[in-house]
């Protein structure tokens, strides 16, 4: 089993930035494929971010292109989410997940871990 443990959500204002973190603990290993979901009061879950342990390449929404970086640090079993120039519309709780499986997964079934979420808020 694997707990992930996002941290790095608040309150900021549009324009600023925001690094989210997802530390992974028991079972990890740096074969964690990781992806970074977010979801809006009355909207589905939707893909922010997914970056694939082997290879490391990486997939990004196309409404977060330029503005966010999908990272990891195997030596610490973490992830990271760095936002730059938020705008109110990123507004949401954002959650990571994992999966052992190698590859970037743009689907939230592909996932097999998931964290409690953080949230993050952008005001105008």
């Amino acid at each position: 089993q694997v707990q992930l443990v996002e941290s790095g959500g608040g309150l900021v204002q549009a324009g600023g930035s925001l690094r989210l973190s997802c530390a992974a603990s028991g079972r990890t290993s740096s074969n964690l494929s990781m992806g970074w979901f977010r979801q809006a009061p009355g909207t589905e879950r939707e893909l922010v971010a997914a970056i694939s342990w082997g290879s490391g390449n990486t997939a990004y929404a196309d409404s977060v292109k330029g503005r966010f970086t999908i990272s990891r640090d195997n030596a610490k079993n973490t992830g990271y989410l760095q936002m730059n120039s938020l705008k109110p519309e990123d507004t949401a709780v954002y959650y990571c997940a994992a999966t052992w499986r190698a590859g970037v997964f743009r689907r939230q079934a592909n996932y097999d871990y998931w964290g409690q979420g953080t949230q993050v808020t952008v005001s105008s």
